[in-house]
């Protein structure tokens, strides 16, 4: 069993693919672990950062979610994008804010990953996403479109059908395939 000071100094050692290993690890340790990790992601390394965030995502601990939310505060985009990432894994409607001004981040990745953890914490986001489609960016409506297509909630379907007249393939797209996943807009004439 390695100790929480080898773990840490594997994670931080530069080497990817130890850092990797020793990120899978942290599982097994649990609360133990998160003192450490929470002191690494004050590290003026973004590296180091990163790779806390990566191992805070393994650990099964109601106080992840809080660390990967202030992740979302990082300078550096890698590290939040990790921790959008992680919110996906560790869905929390206390993200839901932060979550969805990503939306509206020049990044396409970590708008894509910001929606993704939108789509995981389901129907607590919906209005916040409705409120997208209305006031948000092209951007943030186009990853919007896509996580209230996929959460499938019924609120939605105004949206959704708003959204097909659009002049973005992407936007009707989803709009389509959310209406349909919800059996929405099927129109069946009888000869």
């Amino acid at each position: 069993m390695y100790s929480l000071a080898n773990l840490i100094a594997d994670l931080t050692s530069g080497d990817d693919t130890l850092a990797e290993s020793s990120a899978v690890k942290f599982a097994a340790k649990g609360p133990e672990a998160l003192p450490a990790l929470k002191s690494l992601l004050s590290s003026p390394d973004p590296d180091s950062r990163w790779w806390a965030v990566r191992a805070l995502a393994e650990l099964d601990d109601p106080h992840v979610p809080t660390l990967l939310i202030s992740a979302l505060d990082d300078p550096e985009l890698s590290v939040r994008q990790c921790a959008a990432l992680g919110l996906r894994l560790h869905p929390e409607d206390a993200a839901i804010t932060k979550l969805v001004e990503a939306l509206s981040d020049g990044d396409p990745l970590l708008a894509s990953l910001a929606a993704d953890a939108l789509v995981a914490i389901g129907e607590p986001a919906v209005p916040y996403l409705l409120e997208v489609m209305e006031n948000g960016s092209r951007s943030a409506r186009l990853h919007a479109v896509r996580a209230l297509a996929l959460i499938g909630d019924d609120r939605a379907i105004p949206a959704l059908f708003a959204a097909l007249d659009q002049y973005s393939a992407i936007m009707q797209y989803w709009a389509e395939q959310g209406l349909e996943r919800m059996g929405v807009g099927m129109v069946f004439f009888k000869p």
